[in-house]
């Protein structure tokens, strides 16, 4: 313990030193709380759709203040409980709680932290930033004893009170009160006012609207130390645990998961007080119209679904230019409210929709679609093990073109054609698509054991959208400061990884498929061409449908958050397949007819045979090979 030791007398000899500079500063040295009235002419952040047209906005909720003498008392205790419950006896900073904390900081060697009275977090927001560091850690210190010299505990409290941040750019507990409750502070009850106290401590982590689980269980906490402070008896603590949360809904429940998204970003970017108080501008890709639409068709669907299984289902949905990778409609879950998960960037398998990949491998080394394999029992020995794969209907039909082999998702074949081409082969192509980086070179790879997001997905499938060229979807398109200056910007980086005759010999097989489930399902025609693939992976335990229009690439995917199994009877082909039409249906379509290669032709085979045949014959499927 030696160490402890020398931290100790270092310790000592920094806060004697600490002391007598702050005895200095208290008397040469004034804190002005008119600082804290800055942000009144702070300018809130505007983000703007892919037409210049606001649709959200970053500004601070900060109502006028509320005085001291309107405070309900049990307010005040519910803050003294939670934050400083020694605040009228010190005399700015806790002498005990410093030395205490200091000397675990240093034996751990972490920076500092802990110990802050509520006079020294009104310092933070006179002065600081959250950065933690011994030297910030003492300058607090000596400007508490400062304030505390200069003003009254009252003046101290209220000031706090009136500035302490609750998320989201609300400050002050006028704003808070309003925001949550539509009330004003002198109407708050005591679990209000507990929930208010517990949400400071973390705003983001405790916040009653993204977080009611965990605002519940520290409100719960508040109260139970309010009763140990002996401000409320243990019957009002036992009583009004049981009252539930009730908070006022946000008025604007539009691409939340998106405004998360870019809030996320700024904060990282700008900081978190600037994304508020500095008057950015942020240009996005996202379309208002094709956000709407994507809203309303996926909480149709959910709810469909959900009636049918009586589960949780969840899911997500990606939109983008299939030119650009830009984002134009983004749905991270189906109620941003109840949870704050964002399922466009969850990590889950991705099943059928890898299949396009194997097959334009095995065309890049030399097969043709009119090939003919067998779709027949089969086992695979591995590890001293045997694999036996089956197709999703546990049948075999015998002979078959690659090209309906990929159109009907058939499981053996593409098995053996990834035996047959090389699995390291469609690993490497799955890497250069971005899908995924960690991947095995086995031949369950050709049935999507792998797991990617949404996200990755969506800019995966879109190659077959963009000529073979990947191109990352992006969400902003720049962003400027209050005076104009562009201060970031999208840069495009495509990178062809497919060459553009093998894309257009895959998307006429995806044509076909499309085609084969809209006849199926009984859809009505539309003006423009699309190509898709389905994905559903063991068990159901996700449905995936990627998907494009000449304009689109959208990906739709439904499953659990705890990736449980739904049940056998539920595939892509009624549950995504539909959601991705139906929006596809209702959103502009300028463009009717996905561009092909000058180096493909055009022929129709039998499916089963791989012969040429008339276009009129029931087995006839149109291809495009090379020339």
């Amino acid at each position: 313990m030696d160490h402890v030791r020398i931290y100790t007398s270092i310790f000592i000899s920094f806060f004697t030193f600490f002391l007598g500079a702050a005895f200095f500063l208290i008397n040469h040295q004034w804190v002005d709380f008119s600082l804290l009235d800055s942000d009144n002419t702070s300018k809130p952040s505007l983000v703007l759709d892919n037409q210049g047209n606001e649709w959200a906005r970053f500004q601070l909720d900060k109502r006028e203040p509320v005085r001291y003498n309107i405070l309900p008392q049990h307010l005040i205790q519910a803050f003294l409980a939670a934050e400083d419950r020694n605040f009228f006896k010190h005399t700015g900073i806790s002498c005990k709680g410093i030395i205490r904390s200091i000397l675990v900081n240093m034996y751990h060697w972490k920076k500092a932290q802990g110990a802050s009275t509520i006079t020294q977090q009104l310092v933070k927001l006179l002065f600081f930033d959250s950065k933690k560091t011994f030297s910030r850690k003492l300058k607090e210190q000596a400007l508490a004893l400062i304030i505390e010299r200069q003003y009254s505990k009252e003046q101290i409290l209220e000031t706090y009170l009136n500035n302490v941040y609750f998320g989201n750019g609300m400050y002050g507990i006028q704003a808070a009160a309003q925001r949550f409750w539509n009330k004003n502070v002198q109407e708050l009850d005591i679990q209000e006012s507990a929930l208010l106290a517990a949400i400071v401590k973390s705003p983001q982590r405790y916040c009653p609207i993204f977080n009611p689980d965990n605002a519940l269980l520290r409100r719960n906490i508040v109260l139970e130390v309010m009763y140990a402070c002996k401000y409320i008896s243990q019957q009002e603590v036992i009583s009004l645990k049981k009252i539930p949360l009730s908070i006022a809904q946000a008025e604007s429940s539009f691409a939340l998961y998106a405004r998360e998204n870019i809030r996320l970003f700024m904060e990282e970017l700008v900081g978190k007080k600037a994304l508020y108080t500095e008057g950015f501008v942020i240009q996005t890709t996202l379309n208002i119209s094709h956000q709407e639409t994507a809203e309303k068709i996926f909480q149709q669907s959910i709810e469909k679904i959900r009636s049918t299984l009586k589960i949780p289902l969840e899911g997500g949905m990606i939109s983008i230019a299939a030119k650009t990778g830009a984002i134009q409609a983004y749905i991270g879950g189906y109620n941003f409210n109840a949870s704050q998960f964002n399922r466009v960037h969850a990590v889950r398998q991705v099943g059928s929709t890898i299949k396009p990949l194997l097959y334009a491998i095995a065309l890049q080394n030399g097969a043709s679609l009119t090939d003919v394999e067998y779709d027949e029992p089969l086992s695979i020995a591995d590890n001293n093990r045997t694999w036996n794969p089956r197709n999703v209907n546990k049948k075999y039909s015998g002979p078959m073109t690659l090209a309906h082999a990929l159109a009907l998702s058939n499981n053996i074949i593409a098995i053996k054609t990834i035996i047959k081409y090389g699995a390291h082969n469609l690993a490497n192509l799955v890497r250069a698509t971005h899908l995924a980086t960690d991947v095995h070179h086995y031949p369950s790879l050709a049935l999507g054991c792998v797991e990617s997001s949404l996200f990755n997905v969506v800019g995966m499938f879109n190659i077959f959208n963009n000529n073979g060229y990947y191109q990352k979807p992006y969400l902003i398109e720049w962003i400027k400061d209050e005076w104009g200056t562009k201060i970031w910007k999208h840069i495009p980086a495509p990178e062809q990884v497919l060459p553009w005759n093998i894309i257009s010999q895959i998307n006429q097989v995806l044509i076909n498929a499309c085609q084969r489930i809209q006849h199926r399902l009984k859809l009505a025609d539309v003006d423009y061409e699309l190509l898709g693939k389905t994905g559903t992976t063991n068990d159901a335990r996700t449905v995936w449908f990627a998907g494009c229009t000449p304009n689109y690439t959208t990906v739709f995917y439904f499953g659990r958050d705890d990736n449980k199994a739904m049940q056998e009877s539920i595939f892509a082909t009624t549950t995504a397949f539909p959601a991705w039409y139906t929006y596809n249906s209702l959103i502009q379509q300028p463009i009717k007819q996905f561009s092909h290669s000058p180096e493909v032709t055009e022929i129709y085979i039998n499916k089963i045979t791989g012969q040429h045949m008339s276009p009129h014959d029931h087995n006839a499927i149109k291809l495009l090979i090379t020339s």
